[in-house]
């Protein structure tokens, strides 16, 4: 496997995440009956936090991603980078779509991201400037 084919599979896996969130945040639509904004429905509320936040961050480190993979970074730094962000991100979405306040998932969902985003970060910066 190439790092644009790993980059591309991480691509795909996120294109499949979303649409289970976007369509978990339909659904909580629905069941709440509402049309426009959250309603004050805390589960209608979390379903769109959990897609909302992946709409923020996921761009962001798949552009990152493949600017690794166009500076020839390896294919353990890509795996790493796109299994651990998309693990972070499951995590995070189980865990906000559960009991209210900061549970497990969404803790170490959250701190995992973070960390990931700063790895590819500090990575795309090393390797522009190496």
């Amino acid at each position: 496997m190439t790092g644009f084919e790993a980059a591309t599979l991480y691509a795909g896996l996120f294109v499949l995440l979303f649409l289970a969130l976007k369509l978990n945040a339909g659904r909580s639509r629905a069941g709440a009956k509402v049309s426009i904004g959250d309603g004050g429905n805390e589960l209608l509320q979390r379903a769109m936090r959990a897609q909302a936040n992946t709409a923020e961050d996921v761009p962001i480190v798949m552009i990152a991603l493949f600017g690794l993979v166009g500076l020839g970074a390896p294919l353990g730094m890509i795996h790493a980078i796109g299994g651990g962000f998309l693990g972070f991100r499951v995590l995070y979405a189980l865990g906000i779509g559960g009991a209210p306040g900061l549970g497990f998932g969404r803790l170490v969902g959250t701190l995992g991201t973070l960390l990931v985003m700063i790895a590819t970060g500090v990575g795309c910066i090393w390797l522009a400037l190496t």
